[in-house]
């Protein structure tokens, strides 16, 4: 017998189980198939500029990452707590008022800010504010029918809310359970989200660099069978052996691995410019407003995130949503798109990469099942964020109680 614990896949739930089994003692091989640790949270360097495989925002709020990890380590560089909004000759901003004061004036300024629809807003984010609330919530619904409900409507829905959401979820049909999106909002109420010097793929490093036994990169387990109390994990012409094995790929993969049913994943696609000069120094997400085209947000990066762009130099992404068997934008779109974003020279901006992903995120459909059982039986394990909330937190959750319930 090899091992006490194979770990399938070494992303945030993998690596995540693998740190909290070693801390009990335990002998554990984590086996991954790309070349890299971090799964969907990867980080390519291109020309000296940091590019995460699809634009990401660590939330410091998070609380199993503030459980599990140094957030001081990974030196998060903070974006403002605003986002911006193209409307006409200018980009109106709107700041959370608790953490940019100074932009308070400017926000309620801003004709996207109607005094009369605000009671609404409330009422749509009482499940956040308190907790009571959540408990007298019956039914969960789509996040759509659930602002419908509460009556909020108006273009602070229509060009703040619903694009700024989409781009979190990735997903602007509103199909997404309400639940859920009410969970993240409350999120970014309690922390603002950053980025890491290092980049994203900082976090999945940092969660390897912690354990005894590195993961076995390159290799892609295709089968599974247990003989008696033991389990062999087969990966081409080599094989491990242990009485427990947990499977921590994405849901697809463990769908491909266990008899289970898998969960629709979501797509995004985002394209990492380096203008000549910084086209705004604002430090926040700006949503498309009236501009038409396939961007949902865009952000000079390295102003929030210096550390992403050599020194002197700027950074751009746009990120689109990639609907399943959708065709990738084309370039000249975006770029079109951006220029009236950013009333700038799109077009002579230079292209360092496109990140294509396909399976960015987990389906995470009402009603909400935010913990769905690690252990199969036998000795089998599962995680990963199809399992419990499409989010880092989520992945990061999902590791822990596959450790625990293996542990238990």
């Amino acid at each position: 017998m090899d091992h006490d614990v194979v770990i399938v896949g070494a992303g945030l739930a993998g690596l995540q189980c693998a740190r909290l089994l070693e801390q009990h003692g335990l002998d554990v091989a984590v086996l991954e198939a790309s070349d890299g640790v971090g799964g969907r949270v990867r980080t390519d360097l291109v020309d000296g500029f940091r590019c995460d495989r699809g634009f990401q925002v660590l939330n410091p709020a998070y609380p199993e990452l503030r459980r599990s990890v140094d957030v001081p380590a990974l030196r998060l560089q903070k974006f403002e707590a605003a986002a911006g909004v193209r409307r006409g000759d200018g980009i109106d901003v709107l700041a959370d008022p608790r953490r940019s004061p100074a932009r308070l004036a400017e926000t309620l300024r801003s004709p996207l800010v109607e005094l009369r629809r605000v009671p609404a807003l409330l009422a749509w984010l009482a499940p956040v504010l308190d907790p009571r609330a959540e408990r007298r919530e019956e039914h969960d619904r789509s996040w759509f029918e659930s602002l419908d409900a509460a009556g909020v409507h108006g273009p602070l829905r229509e060009l703040v809310l619903e694009p700024f959401l989409a781009g979190v979820i990735l997903e602007d049909e509103g199909r997404t359970s309400a639940a859920f999106v009410r969970q993240l909002v409350g999120w970014f109420l309690l922390g603002t989200p950053g980025l890491p010097a290092e980049g994203m793929g900082a976090l999945p490093a940092w969660l390897h660099d912690g354990l005894r036994a590195r993961a076995v990169l390159g290799t892609r387990v295709e089968s599974l069978e247990r003989t008696g109390s033991v389990w062999t994990v087969g990966a081409g012409e080599n094989s491990w052996r242990a009485p427990a094995v947990v499977v921590a790929t994405d849901a697809p993969a463990a769908s491909g691995l266990l008899d289970l049913p898998t969960a629709a994943m979501k797509g995004e696609v985002t394209w990492w410019f380096a203008p000549d000069r910084a086209p705004s120094g604002l430090r926040a997400q700006v949503l498309p407003g009236g501009t038409t085209g396939p961007v949902v947000d865009t952000a000079v990066v390295s102003n929030a995130a210096p550390s992403y762009a050599p020194e002197g130099r700027s950074l751009v992404q746009a990120t689109a949503l990639l609907p399943r068997g959708a065709a990738v934008p084309p370039e000249a779109d975006v770029r079109r798109q951006l220029a009236e974003i950013w009333q700038a020279d799109a077009a002579a901006w230079d292209l360092l990469t496109v990140h294509e992903v396909r399976g960015a995120l987990p389906e995470q459909l009402p009603p909400l099942v935010a913990a769905r059982p690690a252990a199969l039986g036998n000795g089998l394990f599962v995680c990963g964020d199809h399992r419990t909330t499409a989010s880092t937190q989520g992945a990061l959750l999902s590791g822990r109680r596959a450790a625990e319930a293996l542990l238990a």
